[in-house]
Parts: C-alpha cells; sequence; structure tokens
C-alpha cells in the first residue's frame, strides 16, 4: 500500500474512533454502521481521485458530490431524482430531516431515540468531520490541524453525555489522532529521510542537517505540538462547557422542561422514553388511581396528542404555552346537546416515573396539583416547566365522560375550516395502497361515522391483523405501508395507520398516547403499569369534538358508541374519591374486559408478552438497499468518467518515466513521450498512422494540427529523440521530454475549438486503447476465439492520409 493510502486508512480509523464517542448518546447504535460504510465510501473516492491524479480541489469536489449523493439515497431516496440524484424535492427533505433532528436534540433524554433526523446529523456529521480529516490529512498532506475537526465531534458529544465514561471515549479519539500523526510521520520521513528542516541551511553547517539547531522547528515537532494542544483543549472544552437541563441535552429527564416560563414547547411521543421500560419482564407500576367513574374500562390516561404527519414520524405540534387556568376551558367542538357526566378521580405517580408530561383523563376541566406547570390549549396538556415532572406525583382531577350517541355523531356537520385544513394534511410520501385500502374498506358508508367504524372494525376484528409486540417498525409513511402489507403490531401501529387513513378519507385525526385504564386492585384504587402504555385514535366530529376509538385488538375496550345495541351512558359515584391514591404492587399487564369474539378465535385475548423496544420513526432504509444504491450511484457517476480517468493515468505514468541508468530505460521513457504526443494528437481529432516514420508522423501532426513554431518544434523534438533510440548504433539521451509534450499538448489545444477541447479532455478518443488492450489478453487466454469484426471507430487506424 502506498503512503497516503496507508495514510487515508489511518483518516479512516481516527474518524471512526473519535465518532464511537457519540455511541452513548442515542439507541439503537445501528446508525455507526451506516456513518462507517458511507464514511469508506467517501474515503474510497478522495483515493481514487489522487491515484488519477485530480487536482486537489477538484478530488474535495468530488466528495462533496458523492456525500450528498450518499446522503440523499439513505435519507431521501423517495424524492430524490432517479433514486439518487439530489434533486429540489430531495434538498427539501433533507432540510426537514435536519429541522426536525434539531428540535429532537432539544427535547431526547439521553441515550435518544434514532429518529430520522437525529441519524441524519449524526451521520452528516461525521461524513463531514470524515471529509475535514481526509482532505486535511491526506489530499493537502497536514495532519496535525486535521485534529480541530476530530476535536469538533468528540467534544460535542462529551458536553452532552452525563461524563460516565467519557474518558474511555477521549483515550478511543486521542489514539485515533495519534495514529494519524504517526501514519505522516512515517509518510514524511519514508520520502524526505529522517531529518525534517523548515529552511535550508547554511554551507558550513552540517550536512544532514541539525534538527536543535537555530533553524525553524521541523514539522514532526509543530505536529507534536499541534497534537498536544489539541488534546489538552479536548480535556478542558467538555469540562467548561455549560450545564444544559432540557431533552437531550439533559442526562436524564423525560423531555420538555423549559426554564424561565418557556413560551412554546414542542411535545414528542412519550413512547420513546418508555420503550427500554416495555423490554423488562416485570410490569413496574408507574401510577395508581382512584374514580367515581362506573365505566373504568373507558378512563384512559392521556398525555398528549401527536397531530402533524410529515411522512417520517407523528409528532405534536409547536404551541404557545400559558399559566394553568383554574377552570379549563370547555373541549373545543363539544354541543351542548351532547350528554356528559362530570368525573372526579385521585392519581399518585410512583418515584420511579419520571415524565415532563402529566397523564390526564380526557378533557379535563380542572386540575389541582402543585409545582411548576404549564398549560397546551389545543391538545389540553400539561407540561412540567423549569424541570417540573411527574415524579412522586399526587394530583386531583376532575374531568367529563363524553357519551355521544352514533346518530349524534353521524349526524356531525363539517368540522372549521383551518382545523379540517390542518388535521387532514397528509405527506406526499404516503403509499397509495393507504388510501386505496381506507376508500375499499369504507365502501357503502354514508357518513364519516360510519366510515370510522368501519375502519376500527377493519383493524380490530375484520382485517385478519394479529397484535404482536415484537414488530419493530416505525411510524411513518414506509412503515404504515408494510404495516398494512404484513398485517402485524401493536397499538402503535395500528392507532397511526387509522389516523392517516382516516384523514385520507377528509376526517380530521390525531393520534393519542398515554395508558390504558389499568388493573383494579383489591382496595378499590387501579394501577397502571408499563405495559398499559397505549397508543390510540382521536377523530374530529362537530357537535362531539375530539372522539376516542380503539381499532387495536386485545387492548383496551372499544368505546360504547362504536359498538351495536351497547347501552352508553356513565354514571359517577357523587361521593369524592379518596384522597391520597395508595400505590399498589405490580401487577399483570391489563387487557380487554370483554373480548371480541373474533379476537377470541384468534388466540389473542389474555395477557401479553412485553412488548418490544418501539422507534418513533421509521427504522430506515434497509443496509442492503443502501449498499446496492451507494455501489449504483458510484458506477452511474465514475463510467462516463472512466475515458477520462484513464487518459489522466496514462499521461502521468508516461511523464513520470525516470530517465534510468540503462539504455532500455531511455528507450521506454522516449517512446511512451511519443506515445502520449500521439495519443494527445488522437484526442483533438488527429487519427495516428502507425505505418509512417516518427518524422513523417510528427510532419503530420504539425499540418494537421496547425501548431505554432514552438508546438511544431516540440513535436519533432521529440520524433528525433524517438529515431535516436530506435536506429542509432549509440542513442543519445534527450532531455526535457516531459516538457515538450507538454508544449505540445498546449499547442493542439490553441490550434483546436472549445469544443473539441472539451472532448480532448472528457471523452478521449485514445481511451479506446483499452478496449484493444482487453481484445488483446482475451485473445491470449484462449486460442479458439477468433476476434470478431469490430465496428467502425474501435479498428485500430493505419495507412491514415493526411
Amino acid at each position: 500500500m502506498s503512503g497516503r493510502g496507508r495514510l487515508a486508512l489511518c483518516a479512516f480509523a481516527a474518524t471512526l474512533m473519535a465518532a464511537c464517542s457519540m455511541l452513548p448518546l442515542v439507541d439503537p447504535a445501528s446508525w455507526m454502521l451506516w456513518a462507517a460504510f458511507l464514511l469508506a465510501v467517501q474515503y474510497g473516492v478522495g483515493v481514487l481521485g489522487r491515484r488519477v491524479p485530480l487536482p486537489r480541489l477538484l478530488t474535495v469536489a468530488a466528495q462533496v458530490l458523492v456525500m450528498l449523493v450518499l446522503l440523499t439515497v439513505a435519507f431521501a431516496r423517495e424524492q430524490a431524482v432517479a433514486g439518487f440524484l439530489p434533486g429540489p424535492q430531495a434538498v427539501r427533505q433533507l432540510a426537514d430531516l435536519l429541522s426536525t433532528g434539531a428540535d429532537d436534540v432539544g427535547r431526547y433524554a439521553i441515550p435518544a431515540p434514532a429518529t430520522p433526523g437525529i441519524r441524519l446529523m449524526l451521520v452528516g456529521g461525521v461524513l463531514l468531520v470524515g471529509l475535514a480529516v481526509d482532505a486535511l490529512a491526506v489530499t493537502f498532506r497536514s495532519a496535525a490541524p486535521a485534529g480541530l475537526p476530530l476535536l469538533a465531534l468528540y467534544s460535542v458529544a462529551a458536553g452532552l453525555s452525563d461524563g460516565g465514561t467519557d474518558w474511555l471515549w477521549f483515550l478511543l479519539a486521542a489514539c485515533g489522532y495519534l495514529l494519524l500523526l504517526l501514519a505522516e510521520g512515517r509518510d514524511r520521513l519514508s520520502q524526505w529521510g529522517r531529518v525534517f528542516a523548515g529552511a535550508a541551511r547554511s554551507r558550513g553547517g552540517p550536512a544532514g542537517g541539525d534538527l536543535t539547531g537555530g533553524g525553524p522547528l521541523a514539522p514532526v515537532r509543530t505536529g507534536r505540538r499541534i497534537g498536544a494542544l489539541a488534546l489538552g483543549i479536548a480535556l478542558v472544552v467538555p469540562a467548561a462547557l455549560p450545564a444544559l437541563d432540557s431533552g437531550l441535552l439533559a442526562g436524564t429527564g423525560g423531555g420538555n422542561g423549559r426554564g424561565g416560563g418557556g413560551g412554546t414547547i414542542s411535545a414528542v411521543n412519550p413512547l420513546v422514553s418508555l420503550q427500554n421500560n416495555l423490554n423488562q419482564p416485570e410490569n413496574r407500576q408507574v401510577m395508581s388511581y382512584r374514580t367515581n367513574s362506573n365505566s373504568p374500562q373507558d378512563f384512559y390516561l392521556r398525555i398528549l396528542a401527536l397531530d402533524q404527519f410529515n411522512g417520517n414520524e407523528w409528532r405534536a405540534s409547536t404551541r404557545r404555552l400559558k399559566d394553568v387556568p383554574k377552570q379549563l376551558p370547555s373541549p373545543g367542538g363539544l354541543s351542548p346537546e351532547v350528554a356528559v357526566t362530570e368525573i372526579s378521580s385521585n392519581i399518585s405517580a410512583s418515584g420511579s416515573y419520571r415524565q415532563t408530561y402529566l397523564p390526564l383523563p380526557y378533557p379535563a376541566t380542572e386540575v389541582r396539583i402543585g409545582g411548576h406547570w404549564r398549560y397546551e390549549s389545543e391538545g389540553r396538556t400539561l407540561v412540567g416547566d423549569d424541570g417540573e415532572t411527574t415524579q412522586g406525583a399526587q394530583y386531583q382531577v376532575s374531568s367529563l365522560s363524553v357519551q355521544p350517541t352514533s346518530d349524534q355523531l353521524a349526524d356531525a356537520g363539517p368540522a372549521p375550516a383551518a382545523l379540517q385544513r390542518e388535521y387532514t394534511q397528509v405527506p406526499g410520501s404516503l403509499p397509495k395502497v393507504v388510501r386505496e385500502t381506507a376508500d375499499e374498506v369504507t365502501r357503502g358508508a354514508g357518513n364519516a361515522y360510519e366510515q370510522a367504524v368501519k375502519l376500527q372494525d377493519y383493524f380490530a376484528s375484520e382485517g385478519g391483523f394479529t397484535y404482536d409486540t415484537s414488530v419493530n417498525s416505525g411510524t411513518g409513511s414506509a412503515a404504515i405501508g408494510r404495516f398494512l402489507k404484513d398485517k402485524r403490531g401493536f397499538c402503535v401501529h395500528f392507532s397511526f395507520t387509522m389516523a392517516a387513513m382516516a384523514r385520507t378519507l377528509g376526517i380530521p385525526a390525531r393520534v393519542a398516547v398515554g395508558f390504558t385504564p389499568g388493573t383494579a386492585q383489591s382496595d378499590g384504587s387501579l394501577s397502571v403499569g408499563l405495559r398499559d402504555a397505549h397508543a390510540w385514535p382521536e377523530l374530529y366530529f362537530e357537535g362531539v369534538g375530539w372522539t376516542r376509538f380503539e381499532p387495536t385488538p386485545s387492548r383496551g375496550t372499544a368505546p360504547s358508541y362504536t359498538v351495536p345495541d351497547a347501552p352508553s351512558g356513565d354514571a359517577a359515584d357523587p361521593a369524592r374519591p379518596e384522597s391520597g391514591a395508595t400505590a399498589a404492587t405490580p401487577v399483570a399487564p391489563s387487557a380487554s374486559d370483554s373480548c371480541p369474539p373474533q379476537m377470541r378465535k384468534q388466540g389473542e385475548c389474555g395477557s401479553t408478552v412485553a412488548p418490544g423496544a418501539v422507534g418513533p420513526t421509521d427504522s430506515g432504509t434497509p443496509t442492503g438497499a443502501v449498499l446496492g444504491m451507494a455501489l449504483l450511484v458510484v458506477l452511474v457517476l465514475l463510467l462516463p468518467l472512466l475515458p477520462m480517468l484513464w487518459r489522466i493515468r496514462a499521461r502521468t505514468r508516461r511523464l513520470s518515466f525516470s530517465a534510468g541508468r540503462t539504455p532500455g530505460d531511455a528507450t521506454a521513457r522516449t517512446l511512451a513521450a511519443w506515445r502520449e504526443i500521439t495519443d494527445s494528437a488522437w484526442d483533438h481529432g488527429i487519427v495516428p498512422d502507425e505505418s509512417l516514420t516518427p518524422r513523417k508522423a510528427a510532419a503530420r501532426i504539425v499540418r494537421l494540427g496547425q501548431l505554432d513554431t514552438d508546438g511544431a518544434a516540440a513535436v519533432h523534438r521529440v520524433a528525433g529523440a524517438v529515431e535516436q533510440v530506435l536506429y542509432a548504433p549509440e542513442p543519445r539521451p534527450a532531455a526535457g521530454l516531459s516538457e515538450d509534450v507538454r508544449a505540445a499538448r498546449t499547442a493542439l489545444g490553441a490550434s483546436g475549438g472549445r469544443f473539441t477541447r472539451f472532448r480532448a479532455v472528457v471523452a478521449p478518443r485514445s481511451a479506446v486503447r483499452v478496449v484493444w488492450a482487453a481484445s488483446e489478453r482475451r485473445a491470449a487466454l484462449t486460442a479458439r476465439w477468433s476476434m470478431p469484426q469490430r465496428p467502425t471507430w474501435l479498428r485500430r487506424p493505419s495507412r491514415q492520409e493526411g
């Protein structure tokens, strides 16, 4: 391996070793495999560009282009031109993902979920740092400053992490940087010897140079000092970063507490913060409550609603916060004609449950709780402020049990235009099968209510879906398409898919996340465990407001207004509930009190196994697809450039022949220079005639190429040198052949037009020699093979007339 090849390999390893410091920030860490593969492709382009060789800036530009294409394939393939070119839509998609990732960084606790936005920031950041390291250390041969981007990568990770094992990642990053410095030093020593002098010594100085003299410092010593300074800064900067106390910037926490009475919040999916706990075999209790509701199976504890669907994930909109009013406003869209019953509840959160959003029955009308809480009116959500969480909280809630009839839902009028517009938006990336399935399932429905009930029944009993907590899929467009195809999933997939299908039908929809009612205890309280975490769709009907539906089989209960001939109403005990709910011991996960017959036949009733970890977003493009697309991109980019790259490589080799000490060396060098002039003339439209003598061939090139005096003299000098090495008894070595070749090429370019010069560089005619060489090798390998008739443009020219 060449010196630059070893240096590039060390730069690649140093970048990956520094990137490992970001592994604790995100779970799962599979993004690192993507980053390593894409980084390897990017470094490979750099190695190829330097081997050609391309100019330095052109090499870096090629790496930037390939980086953009790779990021497009990995994160915006559906919006890309031809599946891989970063067109305007792909650029907008990448910009949206970056914006989403920036929001996610400020919300999620460590380890944050690997959302598409966060993955793009991580992978893109590693590629950018890798590009900077490769350009500085390898392309421009200055490894010492390459420690600065590596330092930036480590410092960001160290500033965000909790500091528990920062020293391990520091050692790994430092070893990578030192490895890079040593590789550069070895490469320099191999080229220039043991001594590096910053300036020429005086004639009276030592012949070998003195490292201890008064001259400038050697680059190796300078590199060591820069490396020591960079490592020192890497130790000091993370310690000096201010402690940040929200989202991913906090070592712990549930998400969105904002200090100082922040004015806005963009909520997150709380299922993400629970996903690690969902895998635990023990259904650990998160809260207990007492309520005077006579229908506890409908007592869902709602955390917040996800109302934006951008194709990658469902998320909550950014909303204004205000102080919690003593009496919460009446629910939007609720008509006085709809029967309601007021419910009172006492809720107690366990000390191990730490969430920024307060679980509440919907719609709550009054909340009595201490601490710093803020109110978001659109989702009727209470959000902790100034670091406030649910940990150990005890609070009293008054809420309404809304009891619409099926007739009231069927007669619902159109929703307000603004609400209709906001809550029926679907991304362009949503598969057509979603809309087609929605139309097919709801065929024959007379109104939006009947459509909603048909959708719920399709998922819960009639569509052949299976409740499976081991499915590890996302909530974006691709995941919804896979769910409709595989028909396996759990509440996340059922609720998000039904909401998306409802939107395609023009029904305003969003997804609520929280907990099912839990399990009754012997002391009259109800216990809510981690396995009661749930998601369900809410559809809007004018006159009723946001209305719960339950498409997930064997989880929760279907609302009475969606079940034919089911009695409705919820009489409440007027007595206030007992204050201070008592925490109950952990119990088995809750299941439906009335399992539908269809589900009982499928064996879906009863307790479920611990749910698998669920990310909030698509699992992303499969690695095999990324690999295939990346190889396709490289081929598409390189194939048109192969003639130019081969031509540049051939010219470099021909002009780099050393004079040598033997007559054979001089002959090879002279013939290589003549071949380069012949091919340069061919590239500019002068087809070679191998039957001519060098002198006549030179005169023909000068005549057809209309070369100036200097160019003509250069061609004739090289032709004379060829005659010397071929025919003279004692050839005289010629000097300045490389300069003559360059002068001839310059003259050929000056005499031709702009298109001729462009074609000579981009599509050189002489590159057909590669085809000839391949044909000759193939003929030599098999004697039975006969050369087919070549097309005219592939035939070796002979006896061409000028």
